[in-house]
């Protein structure tokens, strides 16, 4: 049974859906979380999952960058990693665009 609101209903917010792309981003979290490990997406879902949930794990770094071929992502992601290891391993999440990167620590606070 598919998922409903009234017309008063308020938005859901974003990262907290019942959908299947919902449902295996927290499966994918928890997995993360219980092994140690960090989710390198491209999907803003999982810095607003974090977010509404005030976890503290798992880091999540997201690509902003498009069309970016497999060897510079390689490269790229080494470069994050390297630069961000610290805060990768107490708790972060990072966005990475074509300007730059964002750090903020986990858990977020509102």
């Amino acid at each position: 049974m598919g998922h409903t609101t009234s017309p008063s209903a308020p938005p859901r917010a974003r990262g907290d859906d019942n959908t299947f792309a919902g449902r295996a981003r927290v499966v994918v979290s928890i997995h993360a979380r219980e092994r140690g490990q960090i989710v390198v997406t491209l999907d803003a879902d999982f810095h607003a999952q974090l977010a509404l949930t005030g976890a503290a794990s798992p880091s999540v770094i997201r690509i902003r960058i498009e069309g970016v071929r497999a060897e510079e992502f390689a490269d790229l992601l080494t470069r994050v990693i390297e630069h961000c290891v610290e805060d990768l391993q107490q708790g972060a999440l990072v966005t990475v665009t074509e300007s730059g990167l964002r750090l903020r620590r986990l858990p977020l606070i509102r």
